[in-house]
């Protein structure tokens, strides 16, 4: 088990098609860009239907993070006719006025309940969104060594944020940092966006979400790489102890 996770810390529109990591076969959550025909904002929805109730509305233009996708009501959009329906944070939208670069399927299917709390950088001051953090994150993915990754699971997380370091000393530090309102501990129903937090009595460690359940971290498929992995590998494979996860947070914000 490597000991060095939490090292100290120094002082879109666009397509994001799944990524497939040498040997896992799970896609990654991927991101879009709202694309409607008249400017008007896309109504989310609480399920994969229009004549579901409405959750809020994603105005033209945005890129979005897809956590996952489904089958429901075909829908005639911007982009043809389908039955697919992009999971977004806060619900469901019409795959037909996303533009993803594709027409099939892009990310993991939503086999698990939607995560009851979304990302959101409301109030916190991060440069990227979360939608825009997850995006930077999965543009980093490799699998060879790079010692600006070996160690720095926290100032990674920040970088994907916008910022040249988080604040804190280690991750389990930036962990007793943040305030309780943006914390939800033990929770493993995490949104893409969100930071996962572990305590092995010492630094700690930290990964963001890509959703669906997976995550991108350094180190755990070999020193310096960054990728794919679950909550149930850090777990297993470094005898981590889950801490639960919160909001993009960071000290030196704040």
């Amino acid at each position: 088990m490597r000991i060095r996770i939490g090292r100290r810390t120094a002082a879109v529109v666009g397509t994001a098609a799944a990524i497939v990591l040498a040997g896992a076969t799970p896609a990654l959550a991927a991101t879009g860009t709202v694309h409607t025909d008249s400017g008007a904002p896309l109504t989310v929805r609480s399920a994969p239907s229009t004549g579901a109730t409405s959750t809020g509305t994603i105005a033209d233009g945005t890129a979005v993070t897809i956590d996952c996708q489904t089958t429901g009501e075909t829908v005639t959009g911007k982009y043809g006719t389908s039955n697919i329906w992009d999971h977004v944070p806060g619900g469901y939208i019409t795959d037909t006025y996303v533009y993803t670069g594709s027409d099939g399927r892009i990310a993991p299917d939503c086999t698990n309940t939607p995560p009851a709390t979304a990302c959101s950088t409301s109030g916190l001051g991060d440069p990227n969104t979360c939608a825009q953090a997850v995006t930077k994150a999965k543009s980093r993915v490799h699998t060879n060594y790079d010692s600006s990754y070996d160690g720095w699971c926290d100032r990674i997380n920040a970088q994907n944020y916008g910022f040249s370091a988080s604040g804190s000393t280690t991750a389990y530090v930036h962990w007793t940092q943040i305030p309780a309102a943006y914390k939800h501990a033990g929770s493993t129903d995490v949104p893409a966006g969100g930071l996962a937090f572990f305590s092995n009595g010492g630094a700690g460690h930290t990964m963001i979400s890509i959703g669906g359940g997976y995550f991108l971290s350094n180190d755990i498929h070999g020193a310096g790489t960054y990728t794919q992995t679950t909550i149930s590998e850090i777990k297993t494979k470094w005898g981590q102890t889950y801490l639960g996860w919160a909001q993009p947070w960071f000290k030196v914000n704040h």
